[in-house]
């Protein structure tokens, strides 16, 4: 009875170290954390240019949006497929806020008043999604 009861004492032993072992394994990978920039795209409180003229900014708001991208300061970027006052997204890589908001302030469709925005510093992991 006592061979038993070492025995499964040692098992029980070894299983509790492994397992031990398994979480405190300091070979884990780690992760860097980078900030980014989410830019949530909303209506703007101009929308009542004709169709012409709302084509128009929104050809600029396109070339703008190729330009940040060409750049490498827009990771992410669309739009929402419901008729909600959020239209779109950006993620940017840039340094500061400040350096986010001036590459949004170049949109047409920024400064025509047809969107709006809000910007708020975002953490992920350092190239866990943009390269």
């Amino acid at each position: 009875m006592k061979i038993i009861f070492l025995a499964i004492l040692c098992f029980a032993s070894h299983s509790l170290f492994s397992q031990t072992s398994a979480i405190t394994d300091t070979s884990a990978p780690k992760f860097e954390m980078k900030q980014y920039w989410f830019v949530m795209l909303k209506k703007g409180t101009v929308r009542t240019q004709d169709s012409a003229t709302a084509a128009k900014i929104q050809e600029g708001h396109m070339a703008n949006i190729t330009t940040m991208h060409d750049e490498g300061k827009l990771l992410v970027a669309g739009p929402f497929g419901d008729e909600s006052d959020w239209r779109g997204i950006f993620i940017l890589d840039c340094k500061d806020q400040a350096e986010a908001e001036a590459l949004i302030q170049k949109d047409p469709a920024i400064q025509s008043g047809r969107l709006s925005y809000e910007i708020h510093p975002w953490w992920t992991a350092k190239n866990s999604i943009f390269k």
